[in-house]
């Protein structure tokens, strides 16, 4: 999942750290490494094929708790969460029609 570093002032776009949230921080990362981009992760609707680290809770275990999951907060895993977005795209579309 790892990328190259775009240069200074590259790509600017790819990584956001919102700081003055009051829930900052979120997750215990280095400062400099959190992405506050993805705050609500695109991937938490793919469920257990997501990637990440979750665990399922609850009386009848049908919560997913992504509570220490730092996947989309990672700069380095843009690209990996991108490249993911055809399969959430799927869950979205809409019902075939019956033929």
């Amino acid at each position: 999942m790892a990328e190259a570093q775009p240069t200074e002032g590259a790509a600017r776009y790819r990584f956001f750290n919102h700081a003055a949230c009051e829930f900052y921080p979120c997750h215990d990362m280095p400062p400099e490494d959190l992405n506050c981009l993805f705050c609500f992760c695109p991937l938490y609707a793919l469920g257990p094929a997501c990637g990440g680290a979750y665990r399922y809770v609850g009386e009848h275990r049908d919560i997913k708790d992504c509570s220490a999951c730092t996947l989309p907060h990672r700069r380095e895993n843009y690209d990996y969460l991108m490249s993911r977005y055809a399969e959430i795209q799927k869950l979205a579309a809409p019902p075939a029609a019956d033929a």
